[in-house]
């Protein structure tokens, strides 16, 4: 994902909506422009590079921008634009809305707690949150820590009770409003589950809220707290916050632009719906460096003990459905997914209205690449063909970086 009061706040200024027909012609006739910084020896990898962030943007999307770490250096690229109305490029280290990506950071700290036996992997939700997973179908007793931080626990998913109608002026009406998490936990819990605990895979929204609740109960601190100091400082990613409901991205960052209807104009959801874009499953934001350090410093074993990071690693198939490159594998908060060239990477995606990053390392935390792209499609095909193009552009860059 990962997110509202009924009235529009007149301070916040809007910028223009733009035709769909027009956002093509725009985006196409603008330059690219790769990163000088990429040392001497990267110089035909920062071509397939950004090769691959202009295809992104051809694709359809607004505005693109890559970062790719190597043990040669740097490779960035940024394609398109980072505002329709200004026409202003995609800014450099610019500031990014992490959505799901947010999820790693919470499964972190909740393996750093196992890890300091603080709880188990196989406690119960009743366990450690009593009463909170009850209801017709449901029964936290059966569902374990290990089954929320890999969907493995057939709980639904609160997403689209707080977005049921796909539309712009849903988007406006309550994109003030927040919930407090037990409350997004009892809108899920009014539908049946998907299935039995442990027996299926389907992405919810709702295991990561528990999670967070979780963290709590178990420190008294929150989890923005926990991750704060468990993972932020130790590691000085400075530009990595989570805001909960302030609606504001650091300066400079790009805008971001949904589409609601096929044939609709392209709006600006720079400002976050926050519904569900304020906990534990999707709220942070951060920066493409702070991003591939955290990866890096993650799969090199910086921030979990062996046995937990093994945990996290161990994974299950993601169903050929489940809206990821085929034979994807989900671990702990961590997916796995086959290079072209043999092996594979680790990482985790992030989305909202407007905006996609993707977040993803080699296996040995040397090599990691975050993207951002600025906008999202309403049209099937369309959505398709960006889809392919980023997983195209993190599979040939962690491949050719080797």
């Amino acid at each position: 994902m990962a997110a509202a009061v009924p009235s529009l706040d007149v301070m916040i200024i809007r910028r223009s909506w733009v035709p769909a027909a027009l956002l093509g012609l725009a985006v196409a006739s603008l330059p690219s422009s790769a990163a000088a910084s990429a040392a001497p020896d990267t110089s035909g990898l920062t071509r397939s590079v950004q090769r691959d962030a202009d295809a992104l943007r051809e694709a359809g999307v607004t505005g693109v921008a890559v970062r790719l770490e190597t043990p040669g250096g740097t490779v960035t690229a940024r394609s398109g634009v980072g505002d329709l109305a200004t026409g202003r490029p995609v800014p450099e280290s610019g500031y990014l809305r992490l959505g799901s990506t947010t999820k790693t950071f919470v499964a972190t700290v909740v393996l750093q707690l196992v890890g300091e036996q603080r709880i188990s992997l196989d406690q119960t939700v009743e366990q450690l949150l009593p009463e909170v997973v009850s209801g017709p179908g449901h029964d936290g007793r059966a569902i374990t820590v290990r089954q929320l931080l890999q969907h493995t626990s057939g709980l639904p998913d609160y997403v689209h009770d707080v977005f049921p109608e796909p539309s712009a002026r849903t988007y406006f009406a309550h994109r003030w409003r927040a919930y407090r998490p037990e409350e997004l936990v009892r809108l899920a819990l009014r539908h049946e589950p998907a299935f039995p605990p442990g027996t299926g895979w389907a992405y919810s929204n709702t295991n990561y809220v528990l999670a967070g609740m979780i963290i709590e109960k178990v420190t008294g601190r929150t989890w923005e707290r926990q991750v704060h100091d468990r993972v932020l400082r130790p590691l000085g990613l400075r530009h990595t916050g989570t805001p909960g409901t302030w609606p504001f991205l650091p300066q400079p960052h790009a805008a971001d632009y949904q589409q609601f209807t096929a044939d609709g104009p392209m709006i600006d959801t720079t400002l976050p719906y926050r519904p569900f874009d304020s906990g534990a499953d999707g709220s942070m934001t951060g920066t493409a460096r702070d991003l591939n350090r955290f990866f890096g410093a993650l799969a090199g074993g910086r921030l979990l003990k062996p046995a937990e990071l093994a945990a996290m690693r161990t994974t299950v198939p993601v169903p050929r459905d489940g809206g990821h490159p085929p034979g994807t594998r989900d671990g702990l908060g961590l997916f796995f997914t086959p290079l072209s060239c043999g092996g594979g990477y680790l990482g985790h995606g992030g989305s909202g209205f407007g905006y996609v990053v993707r977040a993803a390392t080699t296996t040995d935390g040397r090599r990691t690449i975050t993207v951002s792209a600025h906008s999202r499609s309403a049209d099937p095909r369309e959505t398709a063909r960006q889809e392919e193009a980023l997983n195209d552009l993190v599979d040939h860059a962690l491949c050719h970086a080797g």
